[in-house]
């Protein structure tokens, strides 16, 4: 007798979905998807809506079903190793802790299919049998491009379920340094604000009045400028773009980021001052966010591990020209 057929793959619509229209719904949730194969495959009825065919244009609603066939969304490329220099700051059997330099794309997506992260891991551990999806092993978590500094990333099984779980109980340990516009009211604070896929701008995430996930950031007052303010920041959870969203919602948006209102604000200065904030902007070229410490419990032994690393040239050179008078003004 002939195989059964492979069933359809089925995708529930959460809140952060609900509104879209079905086929953006799809090829936004499937890697290697593009909108126009979706659109194909609804026009021949292979995709459904509650078990019923659709079109592309119907709006979902949380709490329906998709259905589409089991090999919409494609194979992960190939990934072949490449020898590109990794910043390691701890190694062992189970696990490596590095620096990440800015611009550095942690895996492979549909903007970046080379030189990533994850292309220089396979070249440095060959034969490596890699926990985690194809096409992010090891990783357990991950920086934005922009953003630099300390990751840990699980070479081992054990390594891999021990770290993943130690984010989701908020056990490890993450704290940033950024440097924001404007000046906070209080010296520290606590933004309590789910995060989804903003509904205007898909490529963004926001903060939702409905919907989106739990997300908890913890802030502190390290330093203040007359337009700028140096903070400490914890994450209590992990969603993307987390930091620069949440900051952005309070009015303090991160400075550098284009995405999030950390250029426009720029506009909000005294004449006198936009020269400076423009040359700084040119000095970090990037979201000015580093990953400065890292805490979380050896997978082995459940020994603490901690790890610091210092802020890196870009940002400590706007730094600097904030604390001398003429760098001020």
């Amino acid at each position: 007798m002939p195989d059964a057929a492979e069933p359809d793959r089925t995708l529930v619509v959460g809140e952060d979905g609900a509104g879209e229209r079905v086929d953006r719904f799809l090829a936004a949730r499937l890697p290697y998807t593009s909108r126009s194969t979706v659109q194909r495959l609804i026009r021949e009825g292979r995709v459904r809506l509650d078990g019923a065919p659709c079109r592309a244009s119907v709006p979902v609603r949380a709490g329906q079903v998709v259905a589409f066939p089991p090999d919409l969304g494609g194979r992960p490329p190939t990934l072949e190793p490449e020898a590109l220099p990794i910043d390691a700051v701890f190694e062992d059997d189970d696990l490596l802790v590095l620096h990440k330099p800015p611009d550095l794309v942690v895996h492979p997506g549909a903007g970046r299919r080379t030189g990533t992260l994850v292309h220089r891991l396979l070249h440095r551990w060959p034969g490596w049998q890699a926990p985690g999806s194809p096409e992010r092993p090891g990783i357990v978590h991950r920086l934005d491009r922009e953003t630099s500094g300390l990751m840990v990333v699980a070479r081992s099984a054990r390594a891999y379920a021990s770290l993943r779980g130690q984010i989701a109980s908020h056990e490890m340990e993450r704290a940033y340094v950024t440097l924001v516009w404007g000046a906070p009211e209080r010296d520290a604070g606590l933004i309590d604000a789910p995060i989804g896929r903003d509904p205007r701008q898909r490529q963004r995430m926001a903060v939702l009045a409905r919907g989106g996930r739990p997300a908890r950031t913890e802030w502190q007052v390290l330093a203040r400028f007359d337009w700028l303010t140096l903070l400490r920041v914890g994450l209590r959870t992990g969603r993307t773009h987390q930091v620069r969203v949440h900051m952005a919602s309070i009015g303090h948006p991160v400075f550098g980021d284009a995405v999030y209102g950390g250029v426009e604000f720029i506009a909000r200065l005294a004449p006198r001052d936009r020269p400076s904030a423009h040359r700084w902007l040119r000095t970090v070229g990037r979201v000015a966010l580093h990953a400065y410490r890292l805490r979380f419990r050896h997978p082995a032994d459940d020994e603490w591990l901690a790890f610091e690393a210092p802020v890196p040239r870009d940002m400590e050179a706007v730094l600097l020209a904030l604390t001398e008078p003429e760098g001020a003004t």
